[in-house]
């Protein structure tokens, strides 16, 4: 990379790195370009972004930034994981770093908190943005429900108590 390239880079990596609130950093040392493949398969199936970056220009992408704490972390063959859902780039993580031993979990930051890597597989374990949401629609819809069925019960005793009237009727007076 040339001197434009690298501040072209690291314009970009800092543009995309400031519209986020989770960073998740890794080693990833030995990963070949299938198991490469697949992680980044996997991050973008998540809606997560991976970059393998230098550790110099990393630093330089990372001034200014809520994250800017994770600069003691970029050390040896460092990739950095972020996504717009939190909990979706520390569940892709995870999952990858159980089923392969060269992918490392190293930390990460939430927001201008840094998170060490029990923190992050701490994070994974919450439900996904998506889960939460239909978790508050379901308990939204719920009431109604059940007052529905609450209102429905009385009706239908009713009814039936009046048609056993009715049959009572009819069978005496045949």
């Amino acid at each position: 990379m040339d001197r434009t390239e690298k501040r072209e880079f690291v314009a970009g990596l800092h543009d995309a790195l400031s519209g986020i609130s989770m960073i998740v950093v890794t080693h990833n040392q030995g990963l070949t370009v299938a198991e490469a493949t697949e992680l980044r398969r996997r991050m973008r199936a998540a809606g997560a972004t991976f970059k393998v970056a230098k550790n110099r220009l990393a630093h330089l992408a990372l001034q200014g930034t809520q994250f800017d704490g994770l600069r003691p972390l970029l050390k040896g063959p460092t990739a950095l994981a972020w996504a717009d859902d939190p909990v979706a780039v520390a569940k892709t993580t995870v999952e990858f770093a159980r089923t392969n031993e060269k992918f490392v979990l190293i930390g990460g930051a939430l927001g201008s908190r840094t998170l060490d890597a029990a923190g992050i597989r701490a994070l994974a374990e919450l439900p996904s943005l998506d889960t939460l949401r239909a978790r508050i629609v379901g308990m939204i819809t719920t009431p109604p429900t059940r007052i529905a069925g609450v209102l429905q019960g009385p009706g239908g005793q009713l009814a039936r108590v009046f048609g056993a009237f009715a049959k009572r009727d009819e069978a005496a007076a045949a």
